[in-house]
């Protein structure tokens, strides 16, 4: 290894033992060594787009999709204000599901995260891996010590522009094949990682990403995109916000359950009762939303199937505090970034100015700046 490359070698630890979306810090040195060694993998494995279109193995649907990928990535930067550099310029094939399995672990009785913490990026609730077996095993010693936990596979990750004098954070087989506004929102959010960032602030970070990837989605469908994709777009939003809206309703009942801990006339075997009530109700009302979705609707000839919606099925099979709290990173922001983008006139530099200005103050500020520019939640039933 040429000296002139350790240190780069070593920023690119520091990098990939904290990624936002998947990896956190560790404390053993076999846990670095499989972060960087999955990473430097990724890396080798990806070539530029325009290698992977003109070979004569390259399918169709494949060169295809990357012909898109170019169209979203040029729009990113020439319509969002999104970086214009080496990342997702390069493809490639992992032969696997996920790009990385995250671990996320909470107390039985709360919806906070356990936290990893390491220089750069902070203390992050979750911990990546490259191998699932290696994330299971890391969920296991989680759930011995009384931790809820939950295991996921992360699609992509960024490293938030560091690597981009290495070729950038390349597009992956993981969400190549994903529907067209499902793939560019995925591809804005990772790039907007590459933006603003703040260090351990997860709530803050993925809100934005999330603010950014709907926002810029909408504009690629209006202005870029087929009305068979727009339409396709629209059943999978209109899924997606019914699902998150359960979700953050359930949320909202645990929290309240959850404060009574401390109240002498509720002990645990009475908090696990509201608790495993709250859960089966939970279950019972995506059993019905998932019907109503398996439906055929009057405006469209076929209804879903049943493997269309896997992944919300695992999803609620496993359900527990770790994987409510880690979706409320997601969420619980959006509607506060999407009023500031509005108040910014809808200009995206002037709305990156003022999130990274949102940056610069102390956690507990920037959360309740964000707060009141939320719209006012609208009252049960309205």
């Amino acid at each position: 290894m040429p000296p002139s490359f350790l240190p780069r070698l070593a920023l690119l630890c520091l990098m990939v033992l904290a990624l936002p979306g998947c990896a956190s810090q560790g404390s053993t040195l076999g846990y670095y060594w499989q972060s960087v060694r999955g990473h430097l993998q990724i890396m080798q494995a990806a070539d530029p787009i325009d290698q992977w279109i003109t070979r004569t193995d390259t399918t169709p649907a494949l060169r295809e999709r990357l012909h898109l990928a170019q169209r979203a990535r040029a729009f990113a930067v020439a319509e969002l204000g999104l970086p214009d550099n080496a990342s997702y310029r390069r493809y490639a094939d992992l032969k696997r599901p996920a790009a990385v399995w995250n671990v996320v672990a909470a107390p039985p009785y709360a919806l906070t995260l356990h936290t990893w913490c390491f220089p750069v990026t902070g203390c992050i609730g979750y911990r990546g891996y490259f191998a699932e077996a290696d994330a299971r095993a890391e969920a296991a010693q989680l759930a011995q010590q009384g931790l809820e936990v939950e295991v996921y596979g992360v699609p992509a990750y960024s490293t938030l522009g560091y690597m981009n004098w290495a070729g950038g954070d390349p597009l992956l087989s993981t969400f190549i094949a994903w529907p067209e506004g499902e793939f560019v929102r995925l591809l804005f959010h990772e790039l907007a990682h590459q933006v603003v960032y703040a260090p351990g602030d997860t709530l803050f970070n993925e809100s934005f990403a999330t603010a950014v990837e709907r926002l810029g989605s909408a504009q690629w469908l209006a202005t870029q995109s087929t009305p068979q994709a727009r339409q396709a777009f629209a059943e999978s939003s209109a899924r997606r916000n019914a699902f998150r809206a359960l979700t953050r309703a359930t949320r909202e009942k645990l929290a309240a359950i959850y404060k009574q801990k401390q109240a002498p006339a509720h002990d645990s075997k009475a908090l696990t009762a509201m608790k495993t009530e709250a859960m089966q109700s939970f279950r019972s009302d995506y059993a019905a939303l998932r019907a109503g979705w398996l439906e055929a609707p009057s405006d469209r000839p076929t209804a879903m199937n049943a493997a269309q919606l896997a992944g919300y099925d695992r999803w609620v099979a496993h359900a527990n505090n770790a994987s409510f709290a880690a979706q409320a990173a997601y969420d619980e922001l959006v509607p506060a970034f999407e009023a500031l983008f509005a108040r910014e006139g809808h200009q995206w530099p002037r709305f990156y100015d003022a999130v990274r200005q949102l940056a610069k103050q102390p956690e507990t500020q920037r959360h309740q700046s964000l707060r009141a520019l939320s719209p006012p939640k609208e009252p049960p039933g309205a």
